[in-house]
């Protein structure tokens, strides 16, 4: 089975665009997705980025059309001024990577879940019951939330420098096995394409 290394992070507005497509794209080329939820903060300081805040203006004015231009193109509720944003990330990471560990939901609906909470319902991805709420829409305990957290503590740290050590330098980003890199949400045609080519 073909597998995708999908590194994302729950805070990044791409991330959410991306809706559930990946998911489709992996079914209907049967290939597995391994998620990995990592600090993109970190990754933009690890690879020569800049985070949002600390950008030029005209890189600030840019990203604001083009994130507006994005959720209209693919019909999705969006705000582009969050009231919950920025935020602390790891809960929503580490309650991830335990529903990962789990396997008795869905991931990438929880996934999605977590980014809508933030970017469209003006929740803040950082308390926890609005975290218990994702895990069980997502068909998952809610006392997930408060498991496994050094382990998810310690794999959050690990898929940065995995991400740093690929290649990877924002989110999301998909790698297939044979080292293909795509990055952004209006890059999975493309991995669509590859996949068929792969799939071949």
């Amino acid at each position: 089975m073909t597998q995708i290394d999908y590194f994302f992070a729950t805070l990044s507005p791409y991330s959410y665009l991306a809706g559930l497509r990946l998911e489709e794209i992996a079914a209907k080329h049967g290939a597995s997705i391994n998620y990995k939820p990592l600090d993109i903060v970190a990754l933009f300081g690890r690879t020569g980025g800049v985070s949002p805040k600390d950008r030029h203006i005209s890189r600030i004015e840019y990203r604001a059309q083009e994130l507006l231009r994005q959720s209209e193109r693919v019909g999705m509720e969006f705000n582009l001024q969050p009231a919950h944003w920025p935020t602390n990330a790891a809960p929503s990471s580490y309650a991830v990577i335990a529903a990962i560990k789990d396997g008795s939901g869905d991931v990438g609906q929880l996934c999605y879940s977590v980014l809508r909470a933030c970017w469209a319902e003006e929740k803040d991805i950082a308390q926890d019951e609005v975290i218990r709420e994702c895990l069980l829409n997502a068909g998952f305990n809610p006392d997930l939330a408060d498991s496994g957290l050094l382990v998810g503590a310690e794999t959050y740290a690990a898929n940065l420098e995995e991400a740093v050590d690929r290649g990877v330098f924002g989110a999301p980003f998909y790698i297939t096995e044979d080292d293909q890199r795509f990055w952004g949400q209006d890059r999975l045609d493309d991995l669509d394409r590859h996949l068929a080519v792969l799939s071949r």
